[in-house]
């Protein structure tokens, strides 16, 4: 059975937000007794019972769905799932996605700044190409994901520095099981056509080479990703 190293000097490692809110959920689903079939709590009603952002409840629940505790009904709500057992729980299944999304939030704004500083014309082309590609592979889910990498990927070795492409890299490499059943369960149509817009103005600033506009049109991308999965 795979184990989670210890801390340096022998500490065990904090558990993470979602297992620790996911623990809560078991718990409470335990004293209150909710059998399988029948609905917990509204996801507002649970974030304040448990004094959780929506955010940290959203990742344990779908945590909670994979460990096959809970089943997520889109539309619906959250029940309790038939084959729930005494040993199930929510997997350690790497970072969580707004855990994610807030680093990329603070690498990926200053990676677009340094890109509409630096970027030269073969760069921006190449931002291009998969914005073209994104746009064209709308209705195609792998190769759109794929296009929207390849756009990120394009910006960071724009900046001319690899260290920043790999981590770029890095953090589109922990976009794991939490973070595409995020997105199976809560994408939005909108989400996916306005995230075209906004490659777009991201574009449209570096090849302009407006330093604030880019850092400006990629947070706001990303915050509008990060809200659009943790809403209501």
């Amino acid at each position: 059975m795979k184990t989670t190293p210890a801390a340096p000097g022998g500490n065990a490692p904090e558990p993470r937000m979602y297992r620790v809110v996911a623990d809560s959920i078991q718990t409470l689903i335990a004293a209150e007794g909710i059998q399988p079939g029948q609905r917990l709590p509204a996801e507002r009603d649970l974030s304040a019972r448990l004094g959780v952002s929506r955010a940290s409840l959203r990742e344990a629940l779908i945590a909670l769905e994979l460990g096959g505790v809970v089943e997520v009904r889109s539309g619906s709500g959250v029940y309790v799932s038939a084959l729930a057992g005494g040993a199930s729980q929510a997997p350690e299944v790497g970072p969580g996605p707004f855990e994610v999304l807030a680093a990329r939030r603070m690498i990926e704004t200053e990676v677009a700044g340094i890109a509409a500083k630096m970027a030269t014309d073969s760069a921006i082309d190449a931002i291009l190409t998969a914005v073209l590609e994104m746009e064209r592979d709308h209705e195609d889910r792998a190769g759109n994901e794929q296009a929207d990498r390849n756009f990120h990927m394009a910006l960071a070795r724009a900046t001319g520095n690899t260290a920043l492409v790999g981590a770029v890299d890095y953090l589109w490499n922990q976009r794991g099981t939490l973070w595409h059943k995020l997105k199976e369960h809560f994408q939005t149509e909108e989400l996916r056509k306005q995230t075209l817009i906004d490659h777009r103005n991201i574009l449209a600033a570096i090849a302009a080479h407006d330093v604030a506009g880019a850092r400006h049109a990629m947070r706001t991308h990303l915050e509008r990703v990060t809200r659009t999965f943790s809403r209501a």
